[in-house]
């Protein structure tokens, strides 16, 4: 199954993110299929960058966002098309 979920980048106590799309086993920090964006929770307002297109199409594909990642795109508006284009059907 695949999963949209944060990878953990930058040094230590300086983290920031990336969405990205990749397989429930490899681990956090491992293997992905793609990138779709990238968050960084320190700057003041936290940046947050999703390529809109791609996480619909994951998202239409069956893939499962994280927590936190399902929240990211709450804040984006991203997650609420597609509850419209899933219920739309």
């Amino acid at each position: 199954m695949v999963k949209i979920r944060l990878r953990r980048m930058g040094g230590k106590k300086k983290p920031y993110y990336r969405v990205v799309a990749a397989d429930s086993r490899s681990p956090r920090d491992g293997r992905f299929i793609e990138t779709l964006g990238r968050y960084d929770p320190r700057e003041e307002p936290s940046l947050i960058e999703l390529d809109e297109e791609k996480v619909l199409k994951w998202l239409r594909e069956g893939a499962q966002p994280s927590d936190q990642v399902r929240k990211l795109m709450q804040i984006k508006g991203i997650w609420q098309k597609f509850q419209e284009e899933k219920s739309g059907k």
